[in-house]
């Protein structure tokens, strides 16, 4: 009897461990506010990006807005929006969810007008550290290959990947061998301001 407790022990650990994904936070942060799903390869509204917001027949709530640097809008009624790491249909849906405390049924459309080339960071030991455009959809992995790859003095489980939330910032954890054994399950989507620190 003394070796089953071990041995459920272990079980149990291995199913928690294959179920949990690869992508781990410090302990001290909560996983970051993800929002509502967006399709594969579906832009992101990035900072200094230029919309039109379109309210239907409210000439006065409709017009051409930038994205400002900490990934705000700012609109009659409703003041700062947060429009930065949506979609332009999340945002809308955003919209339509304030406006509905001012207005029945409000009719809102958001056009993306100038894409102002997204950006994201790669620092530490690859071959090739810098600021790089985010054209369409980039893993982590991605990233690192646009990089050139990781030096030989790479920790290879010590990638972080740095997220500015707003309020706060969240540390991402992200395993390179992991996730180029396990393909998608390890290796996520890098949003419009991420930093990658490889130590």
């Amino acid at each position: 009897m003394k070796r089953i407790g071990p041995l459920v022990a272990l079980c149990v650990a291995l199913a928690v461990s294959g179920s949990r994904p690869l992508v781990a936070l410090d302990r001290d942060m909560a996983e970051p506010e993800r929002g509502p799903a967006a399709p594969s390869g579906e832009y992101r509204i990035g900072p200094e990006d230029l919309l039109y917001i379109g309210v239907w027949k409210n000439e006065a709530l409709s017009r051409q807005v930038p994205v400002r640097p900490d990934g705000m809008i700012s609109l009659p009624l409703l003041n700062d929006v947060k429009a930065a790491g949506l979609t332009p249909m999340q945002l809308r849906e955003v919209l339509v969810q304030r406006l509905s405390e001012y207005l029945p049924n409000p009719e809102v459309s958001v056009i993306v007008q100038e894409v102002h080339s997204p950006k994201v960071s790669v620092l530490g030991q690859v071959a090739h550290p810098g600021r790089y455009d985010l054209r369409g959809r980039t893993t982590v992995l991605d990233l690192l290959a646009l990089a050139g790859g990781l030096t030989e003095f790479a920790s290879r489980s010590r990638i972080v990947i740095l997220r500015d939330e707003g309020a706060h910032a969240s540390r991402i954890r992200f395993n390179y061998d992991k996730a180029m054994q396990d393909g998608a399950q390890g290796n996520f989507e890098l949003r419009p301001g991420d930093i990658v620190l490889v130590h």
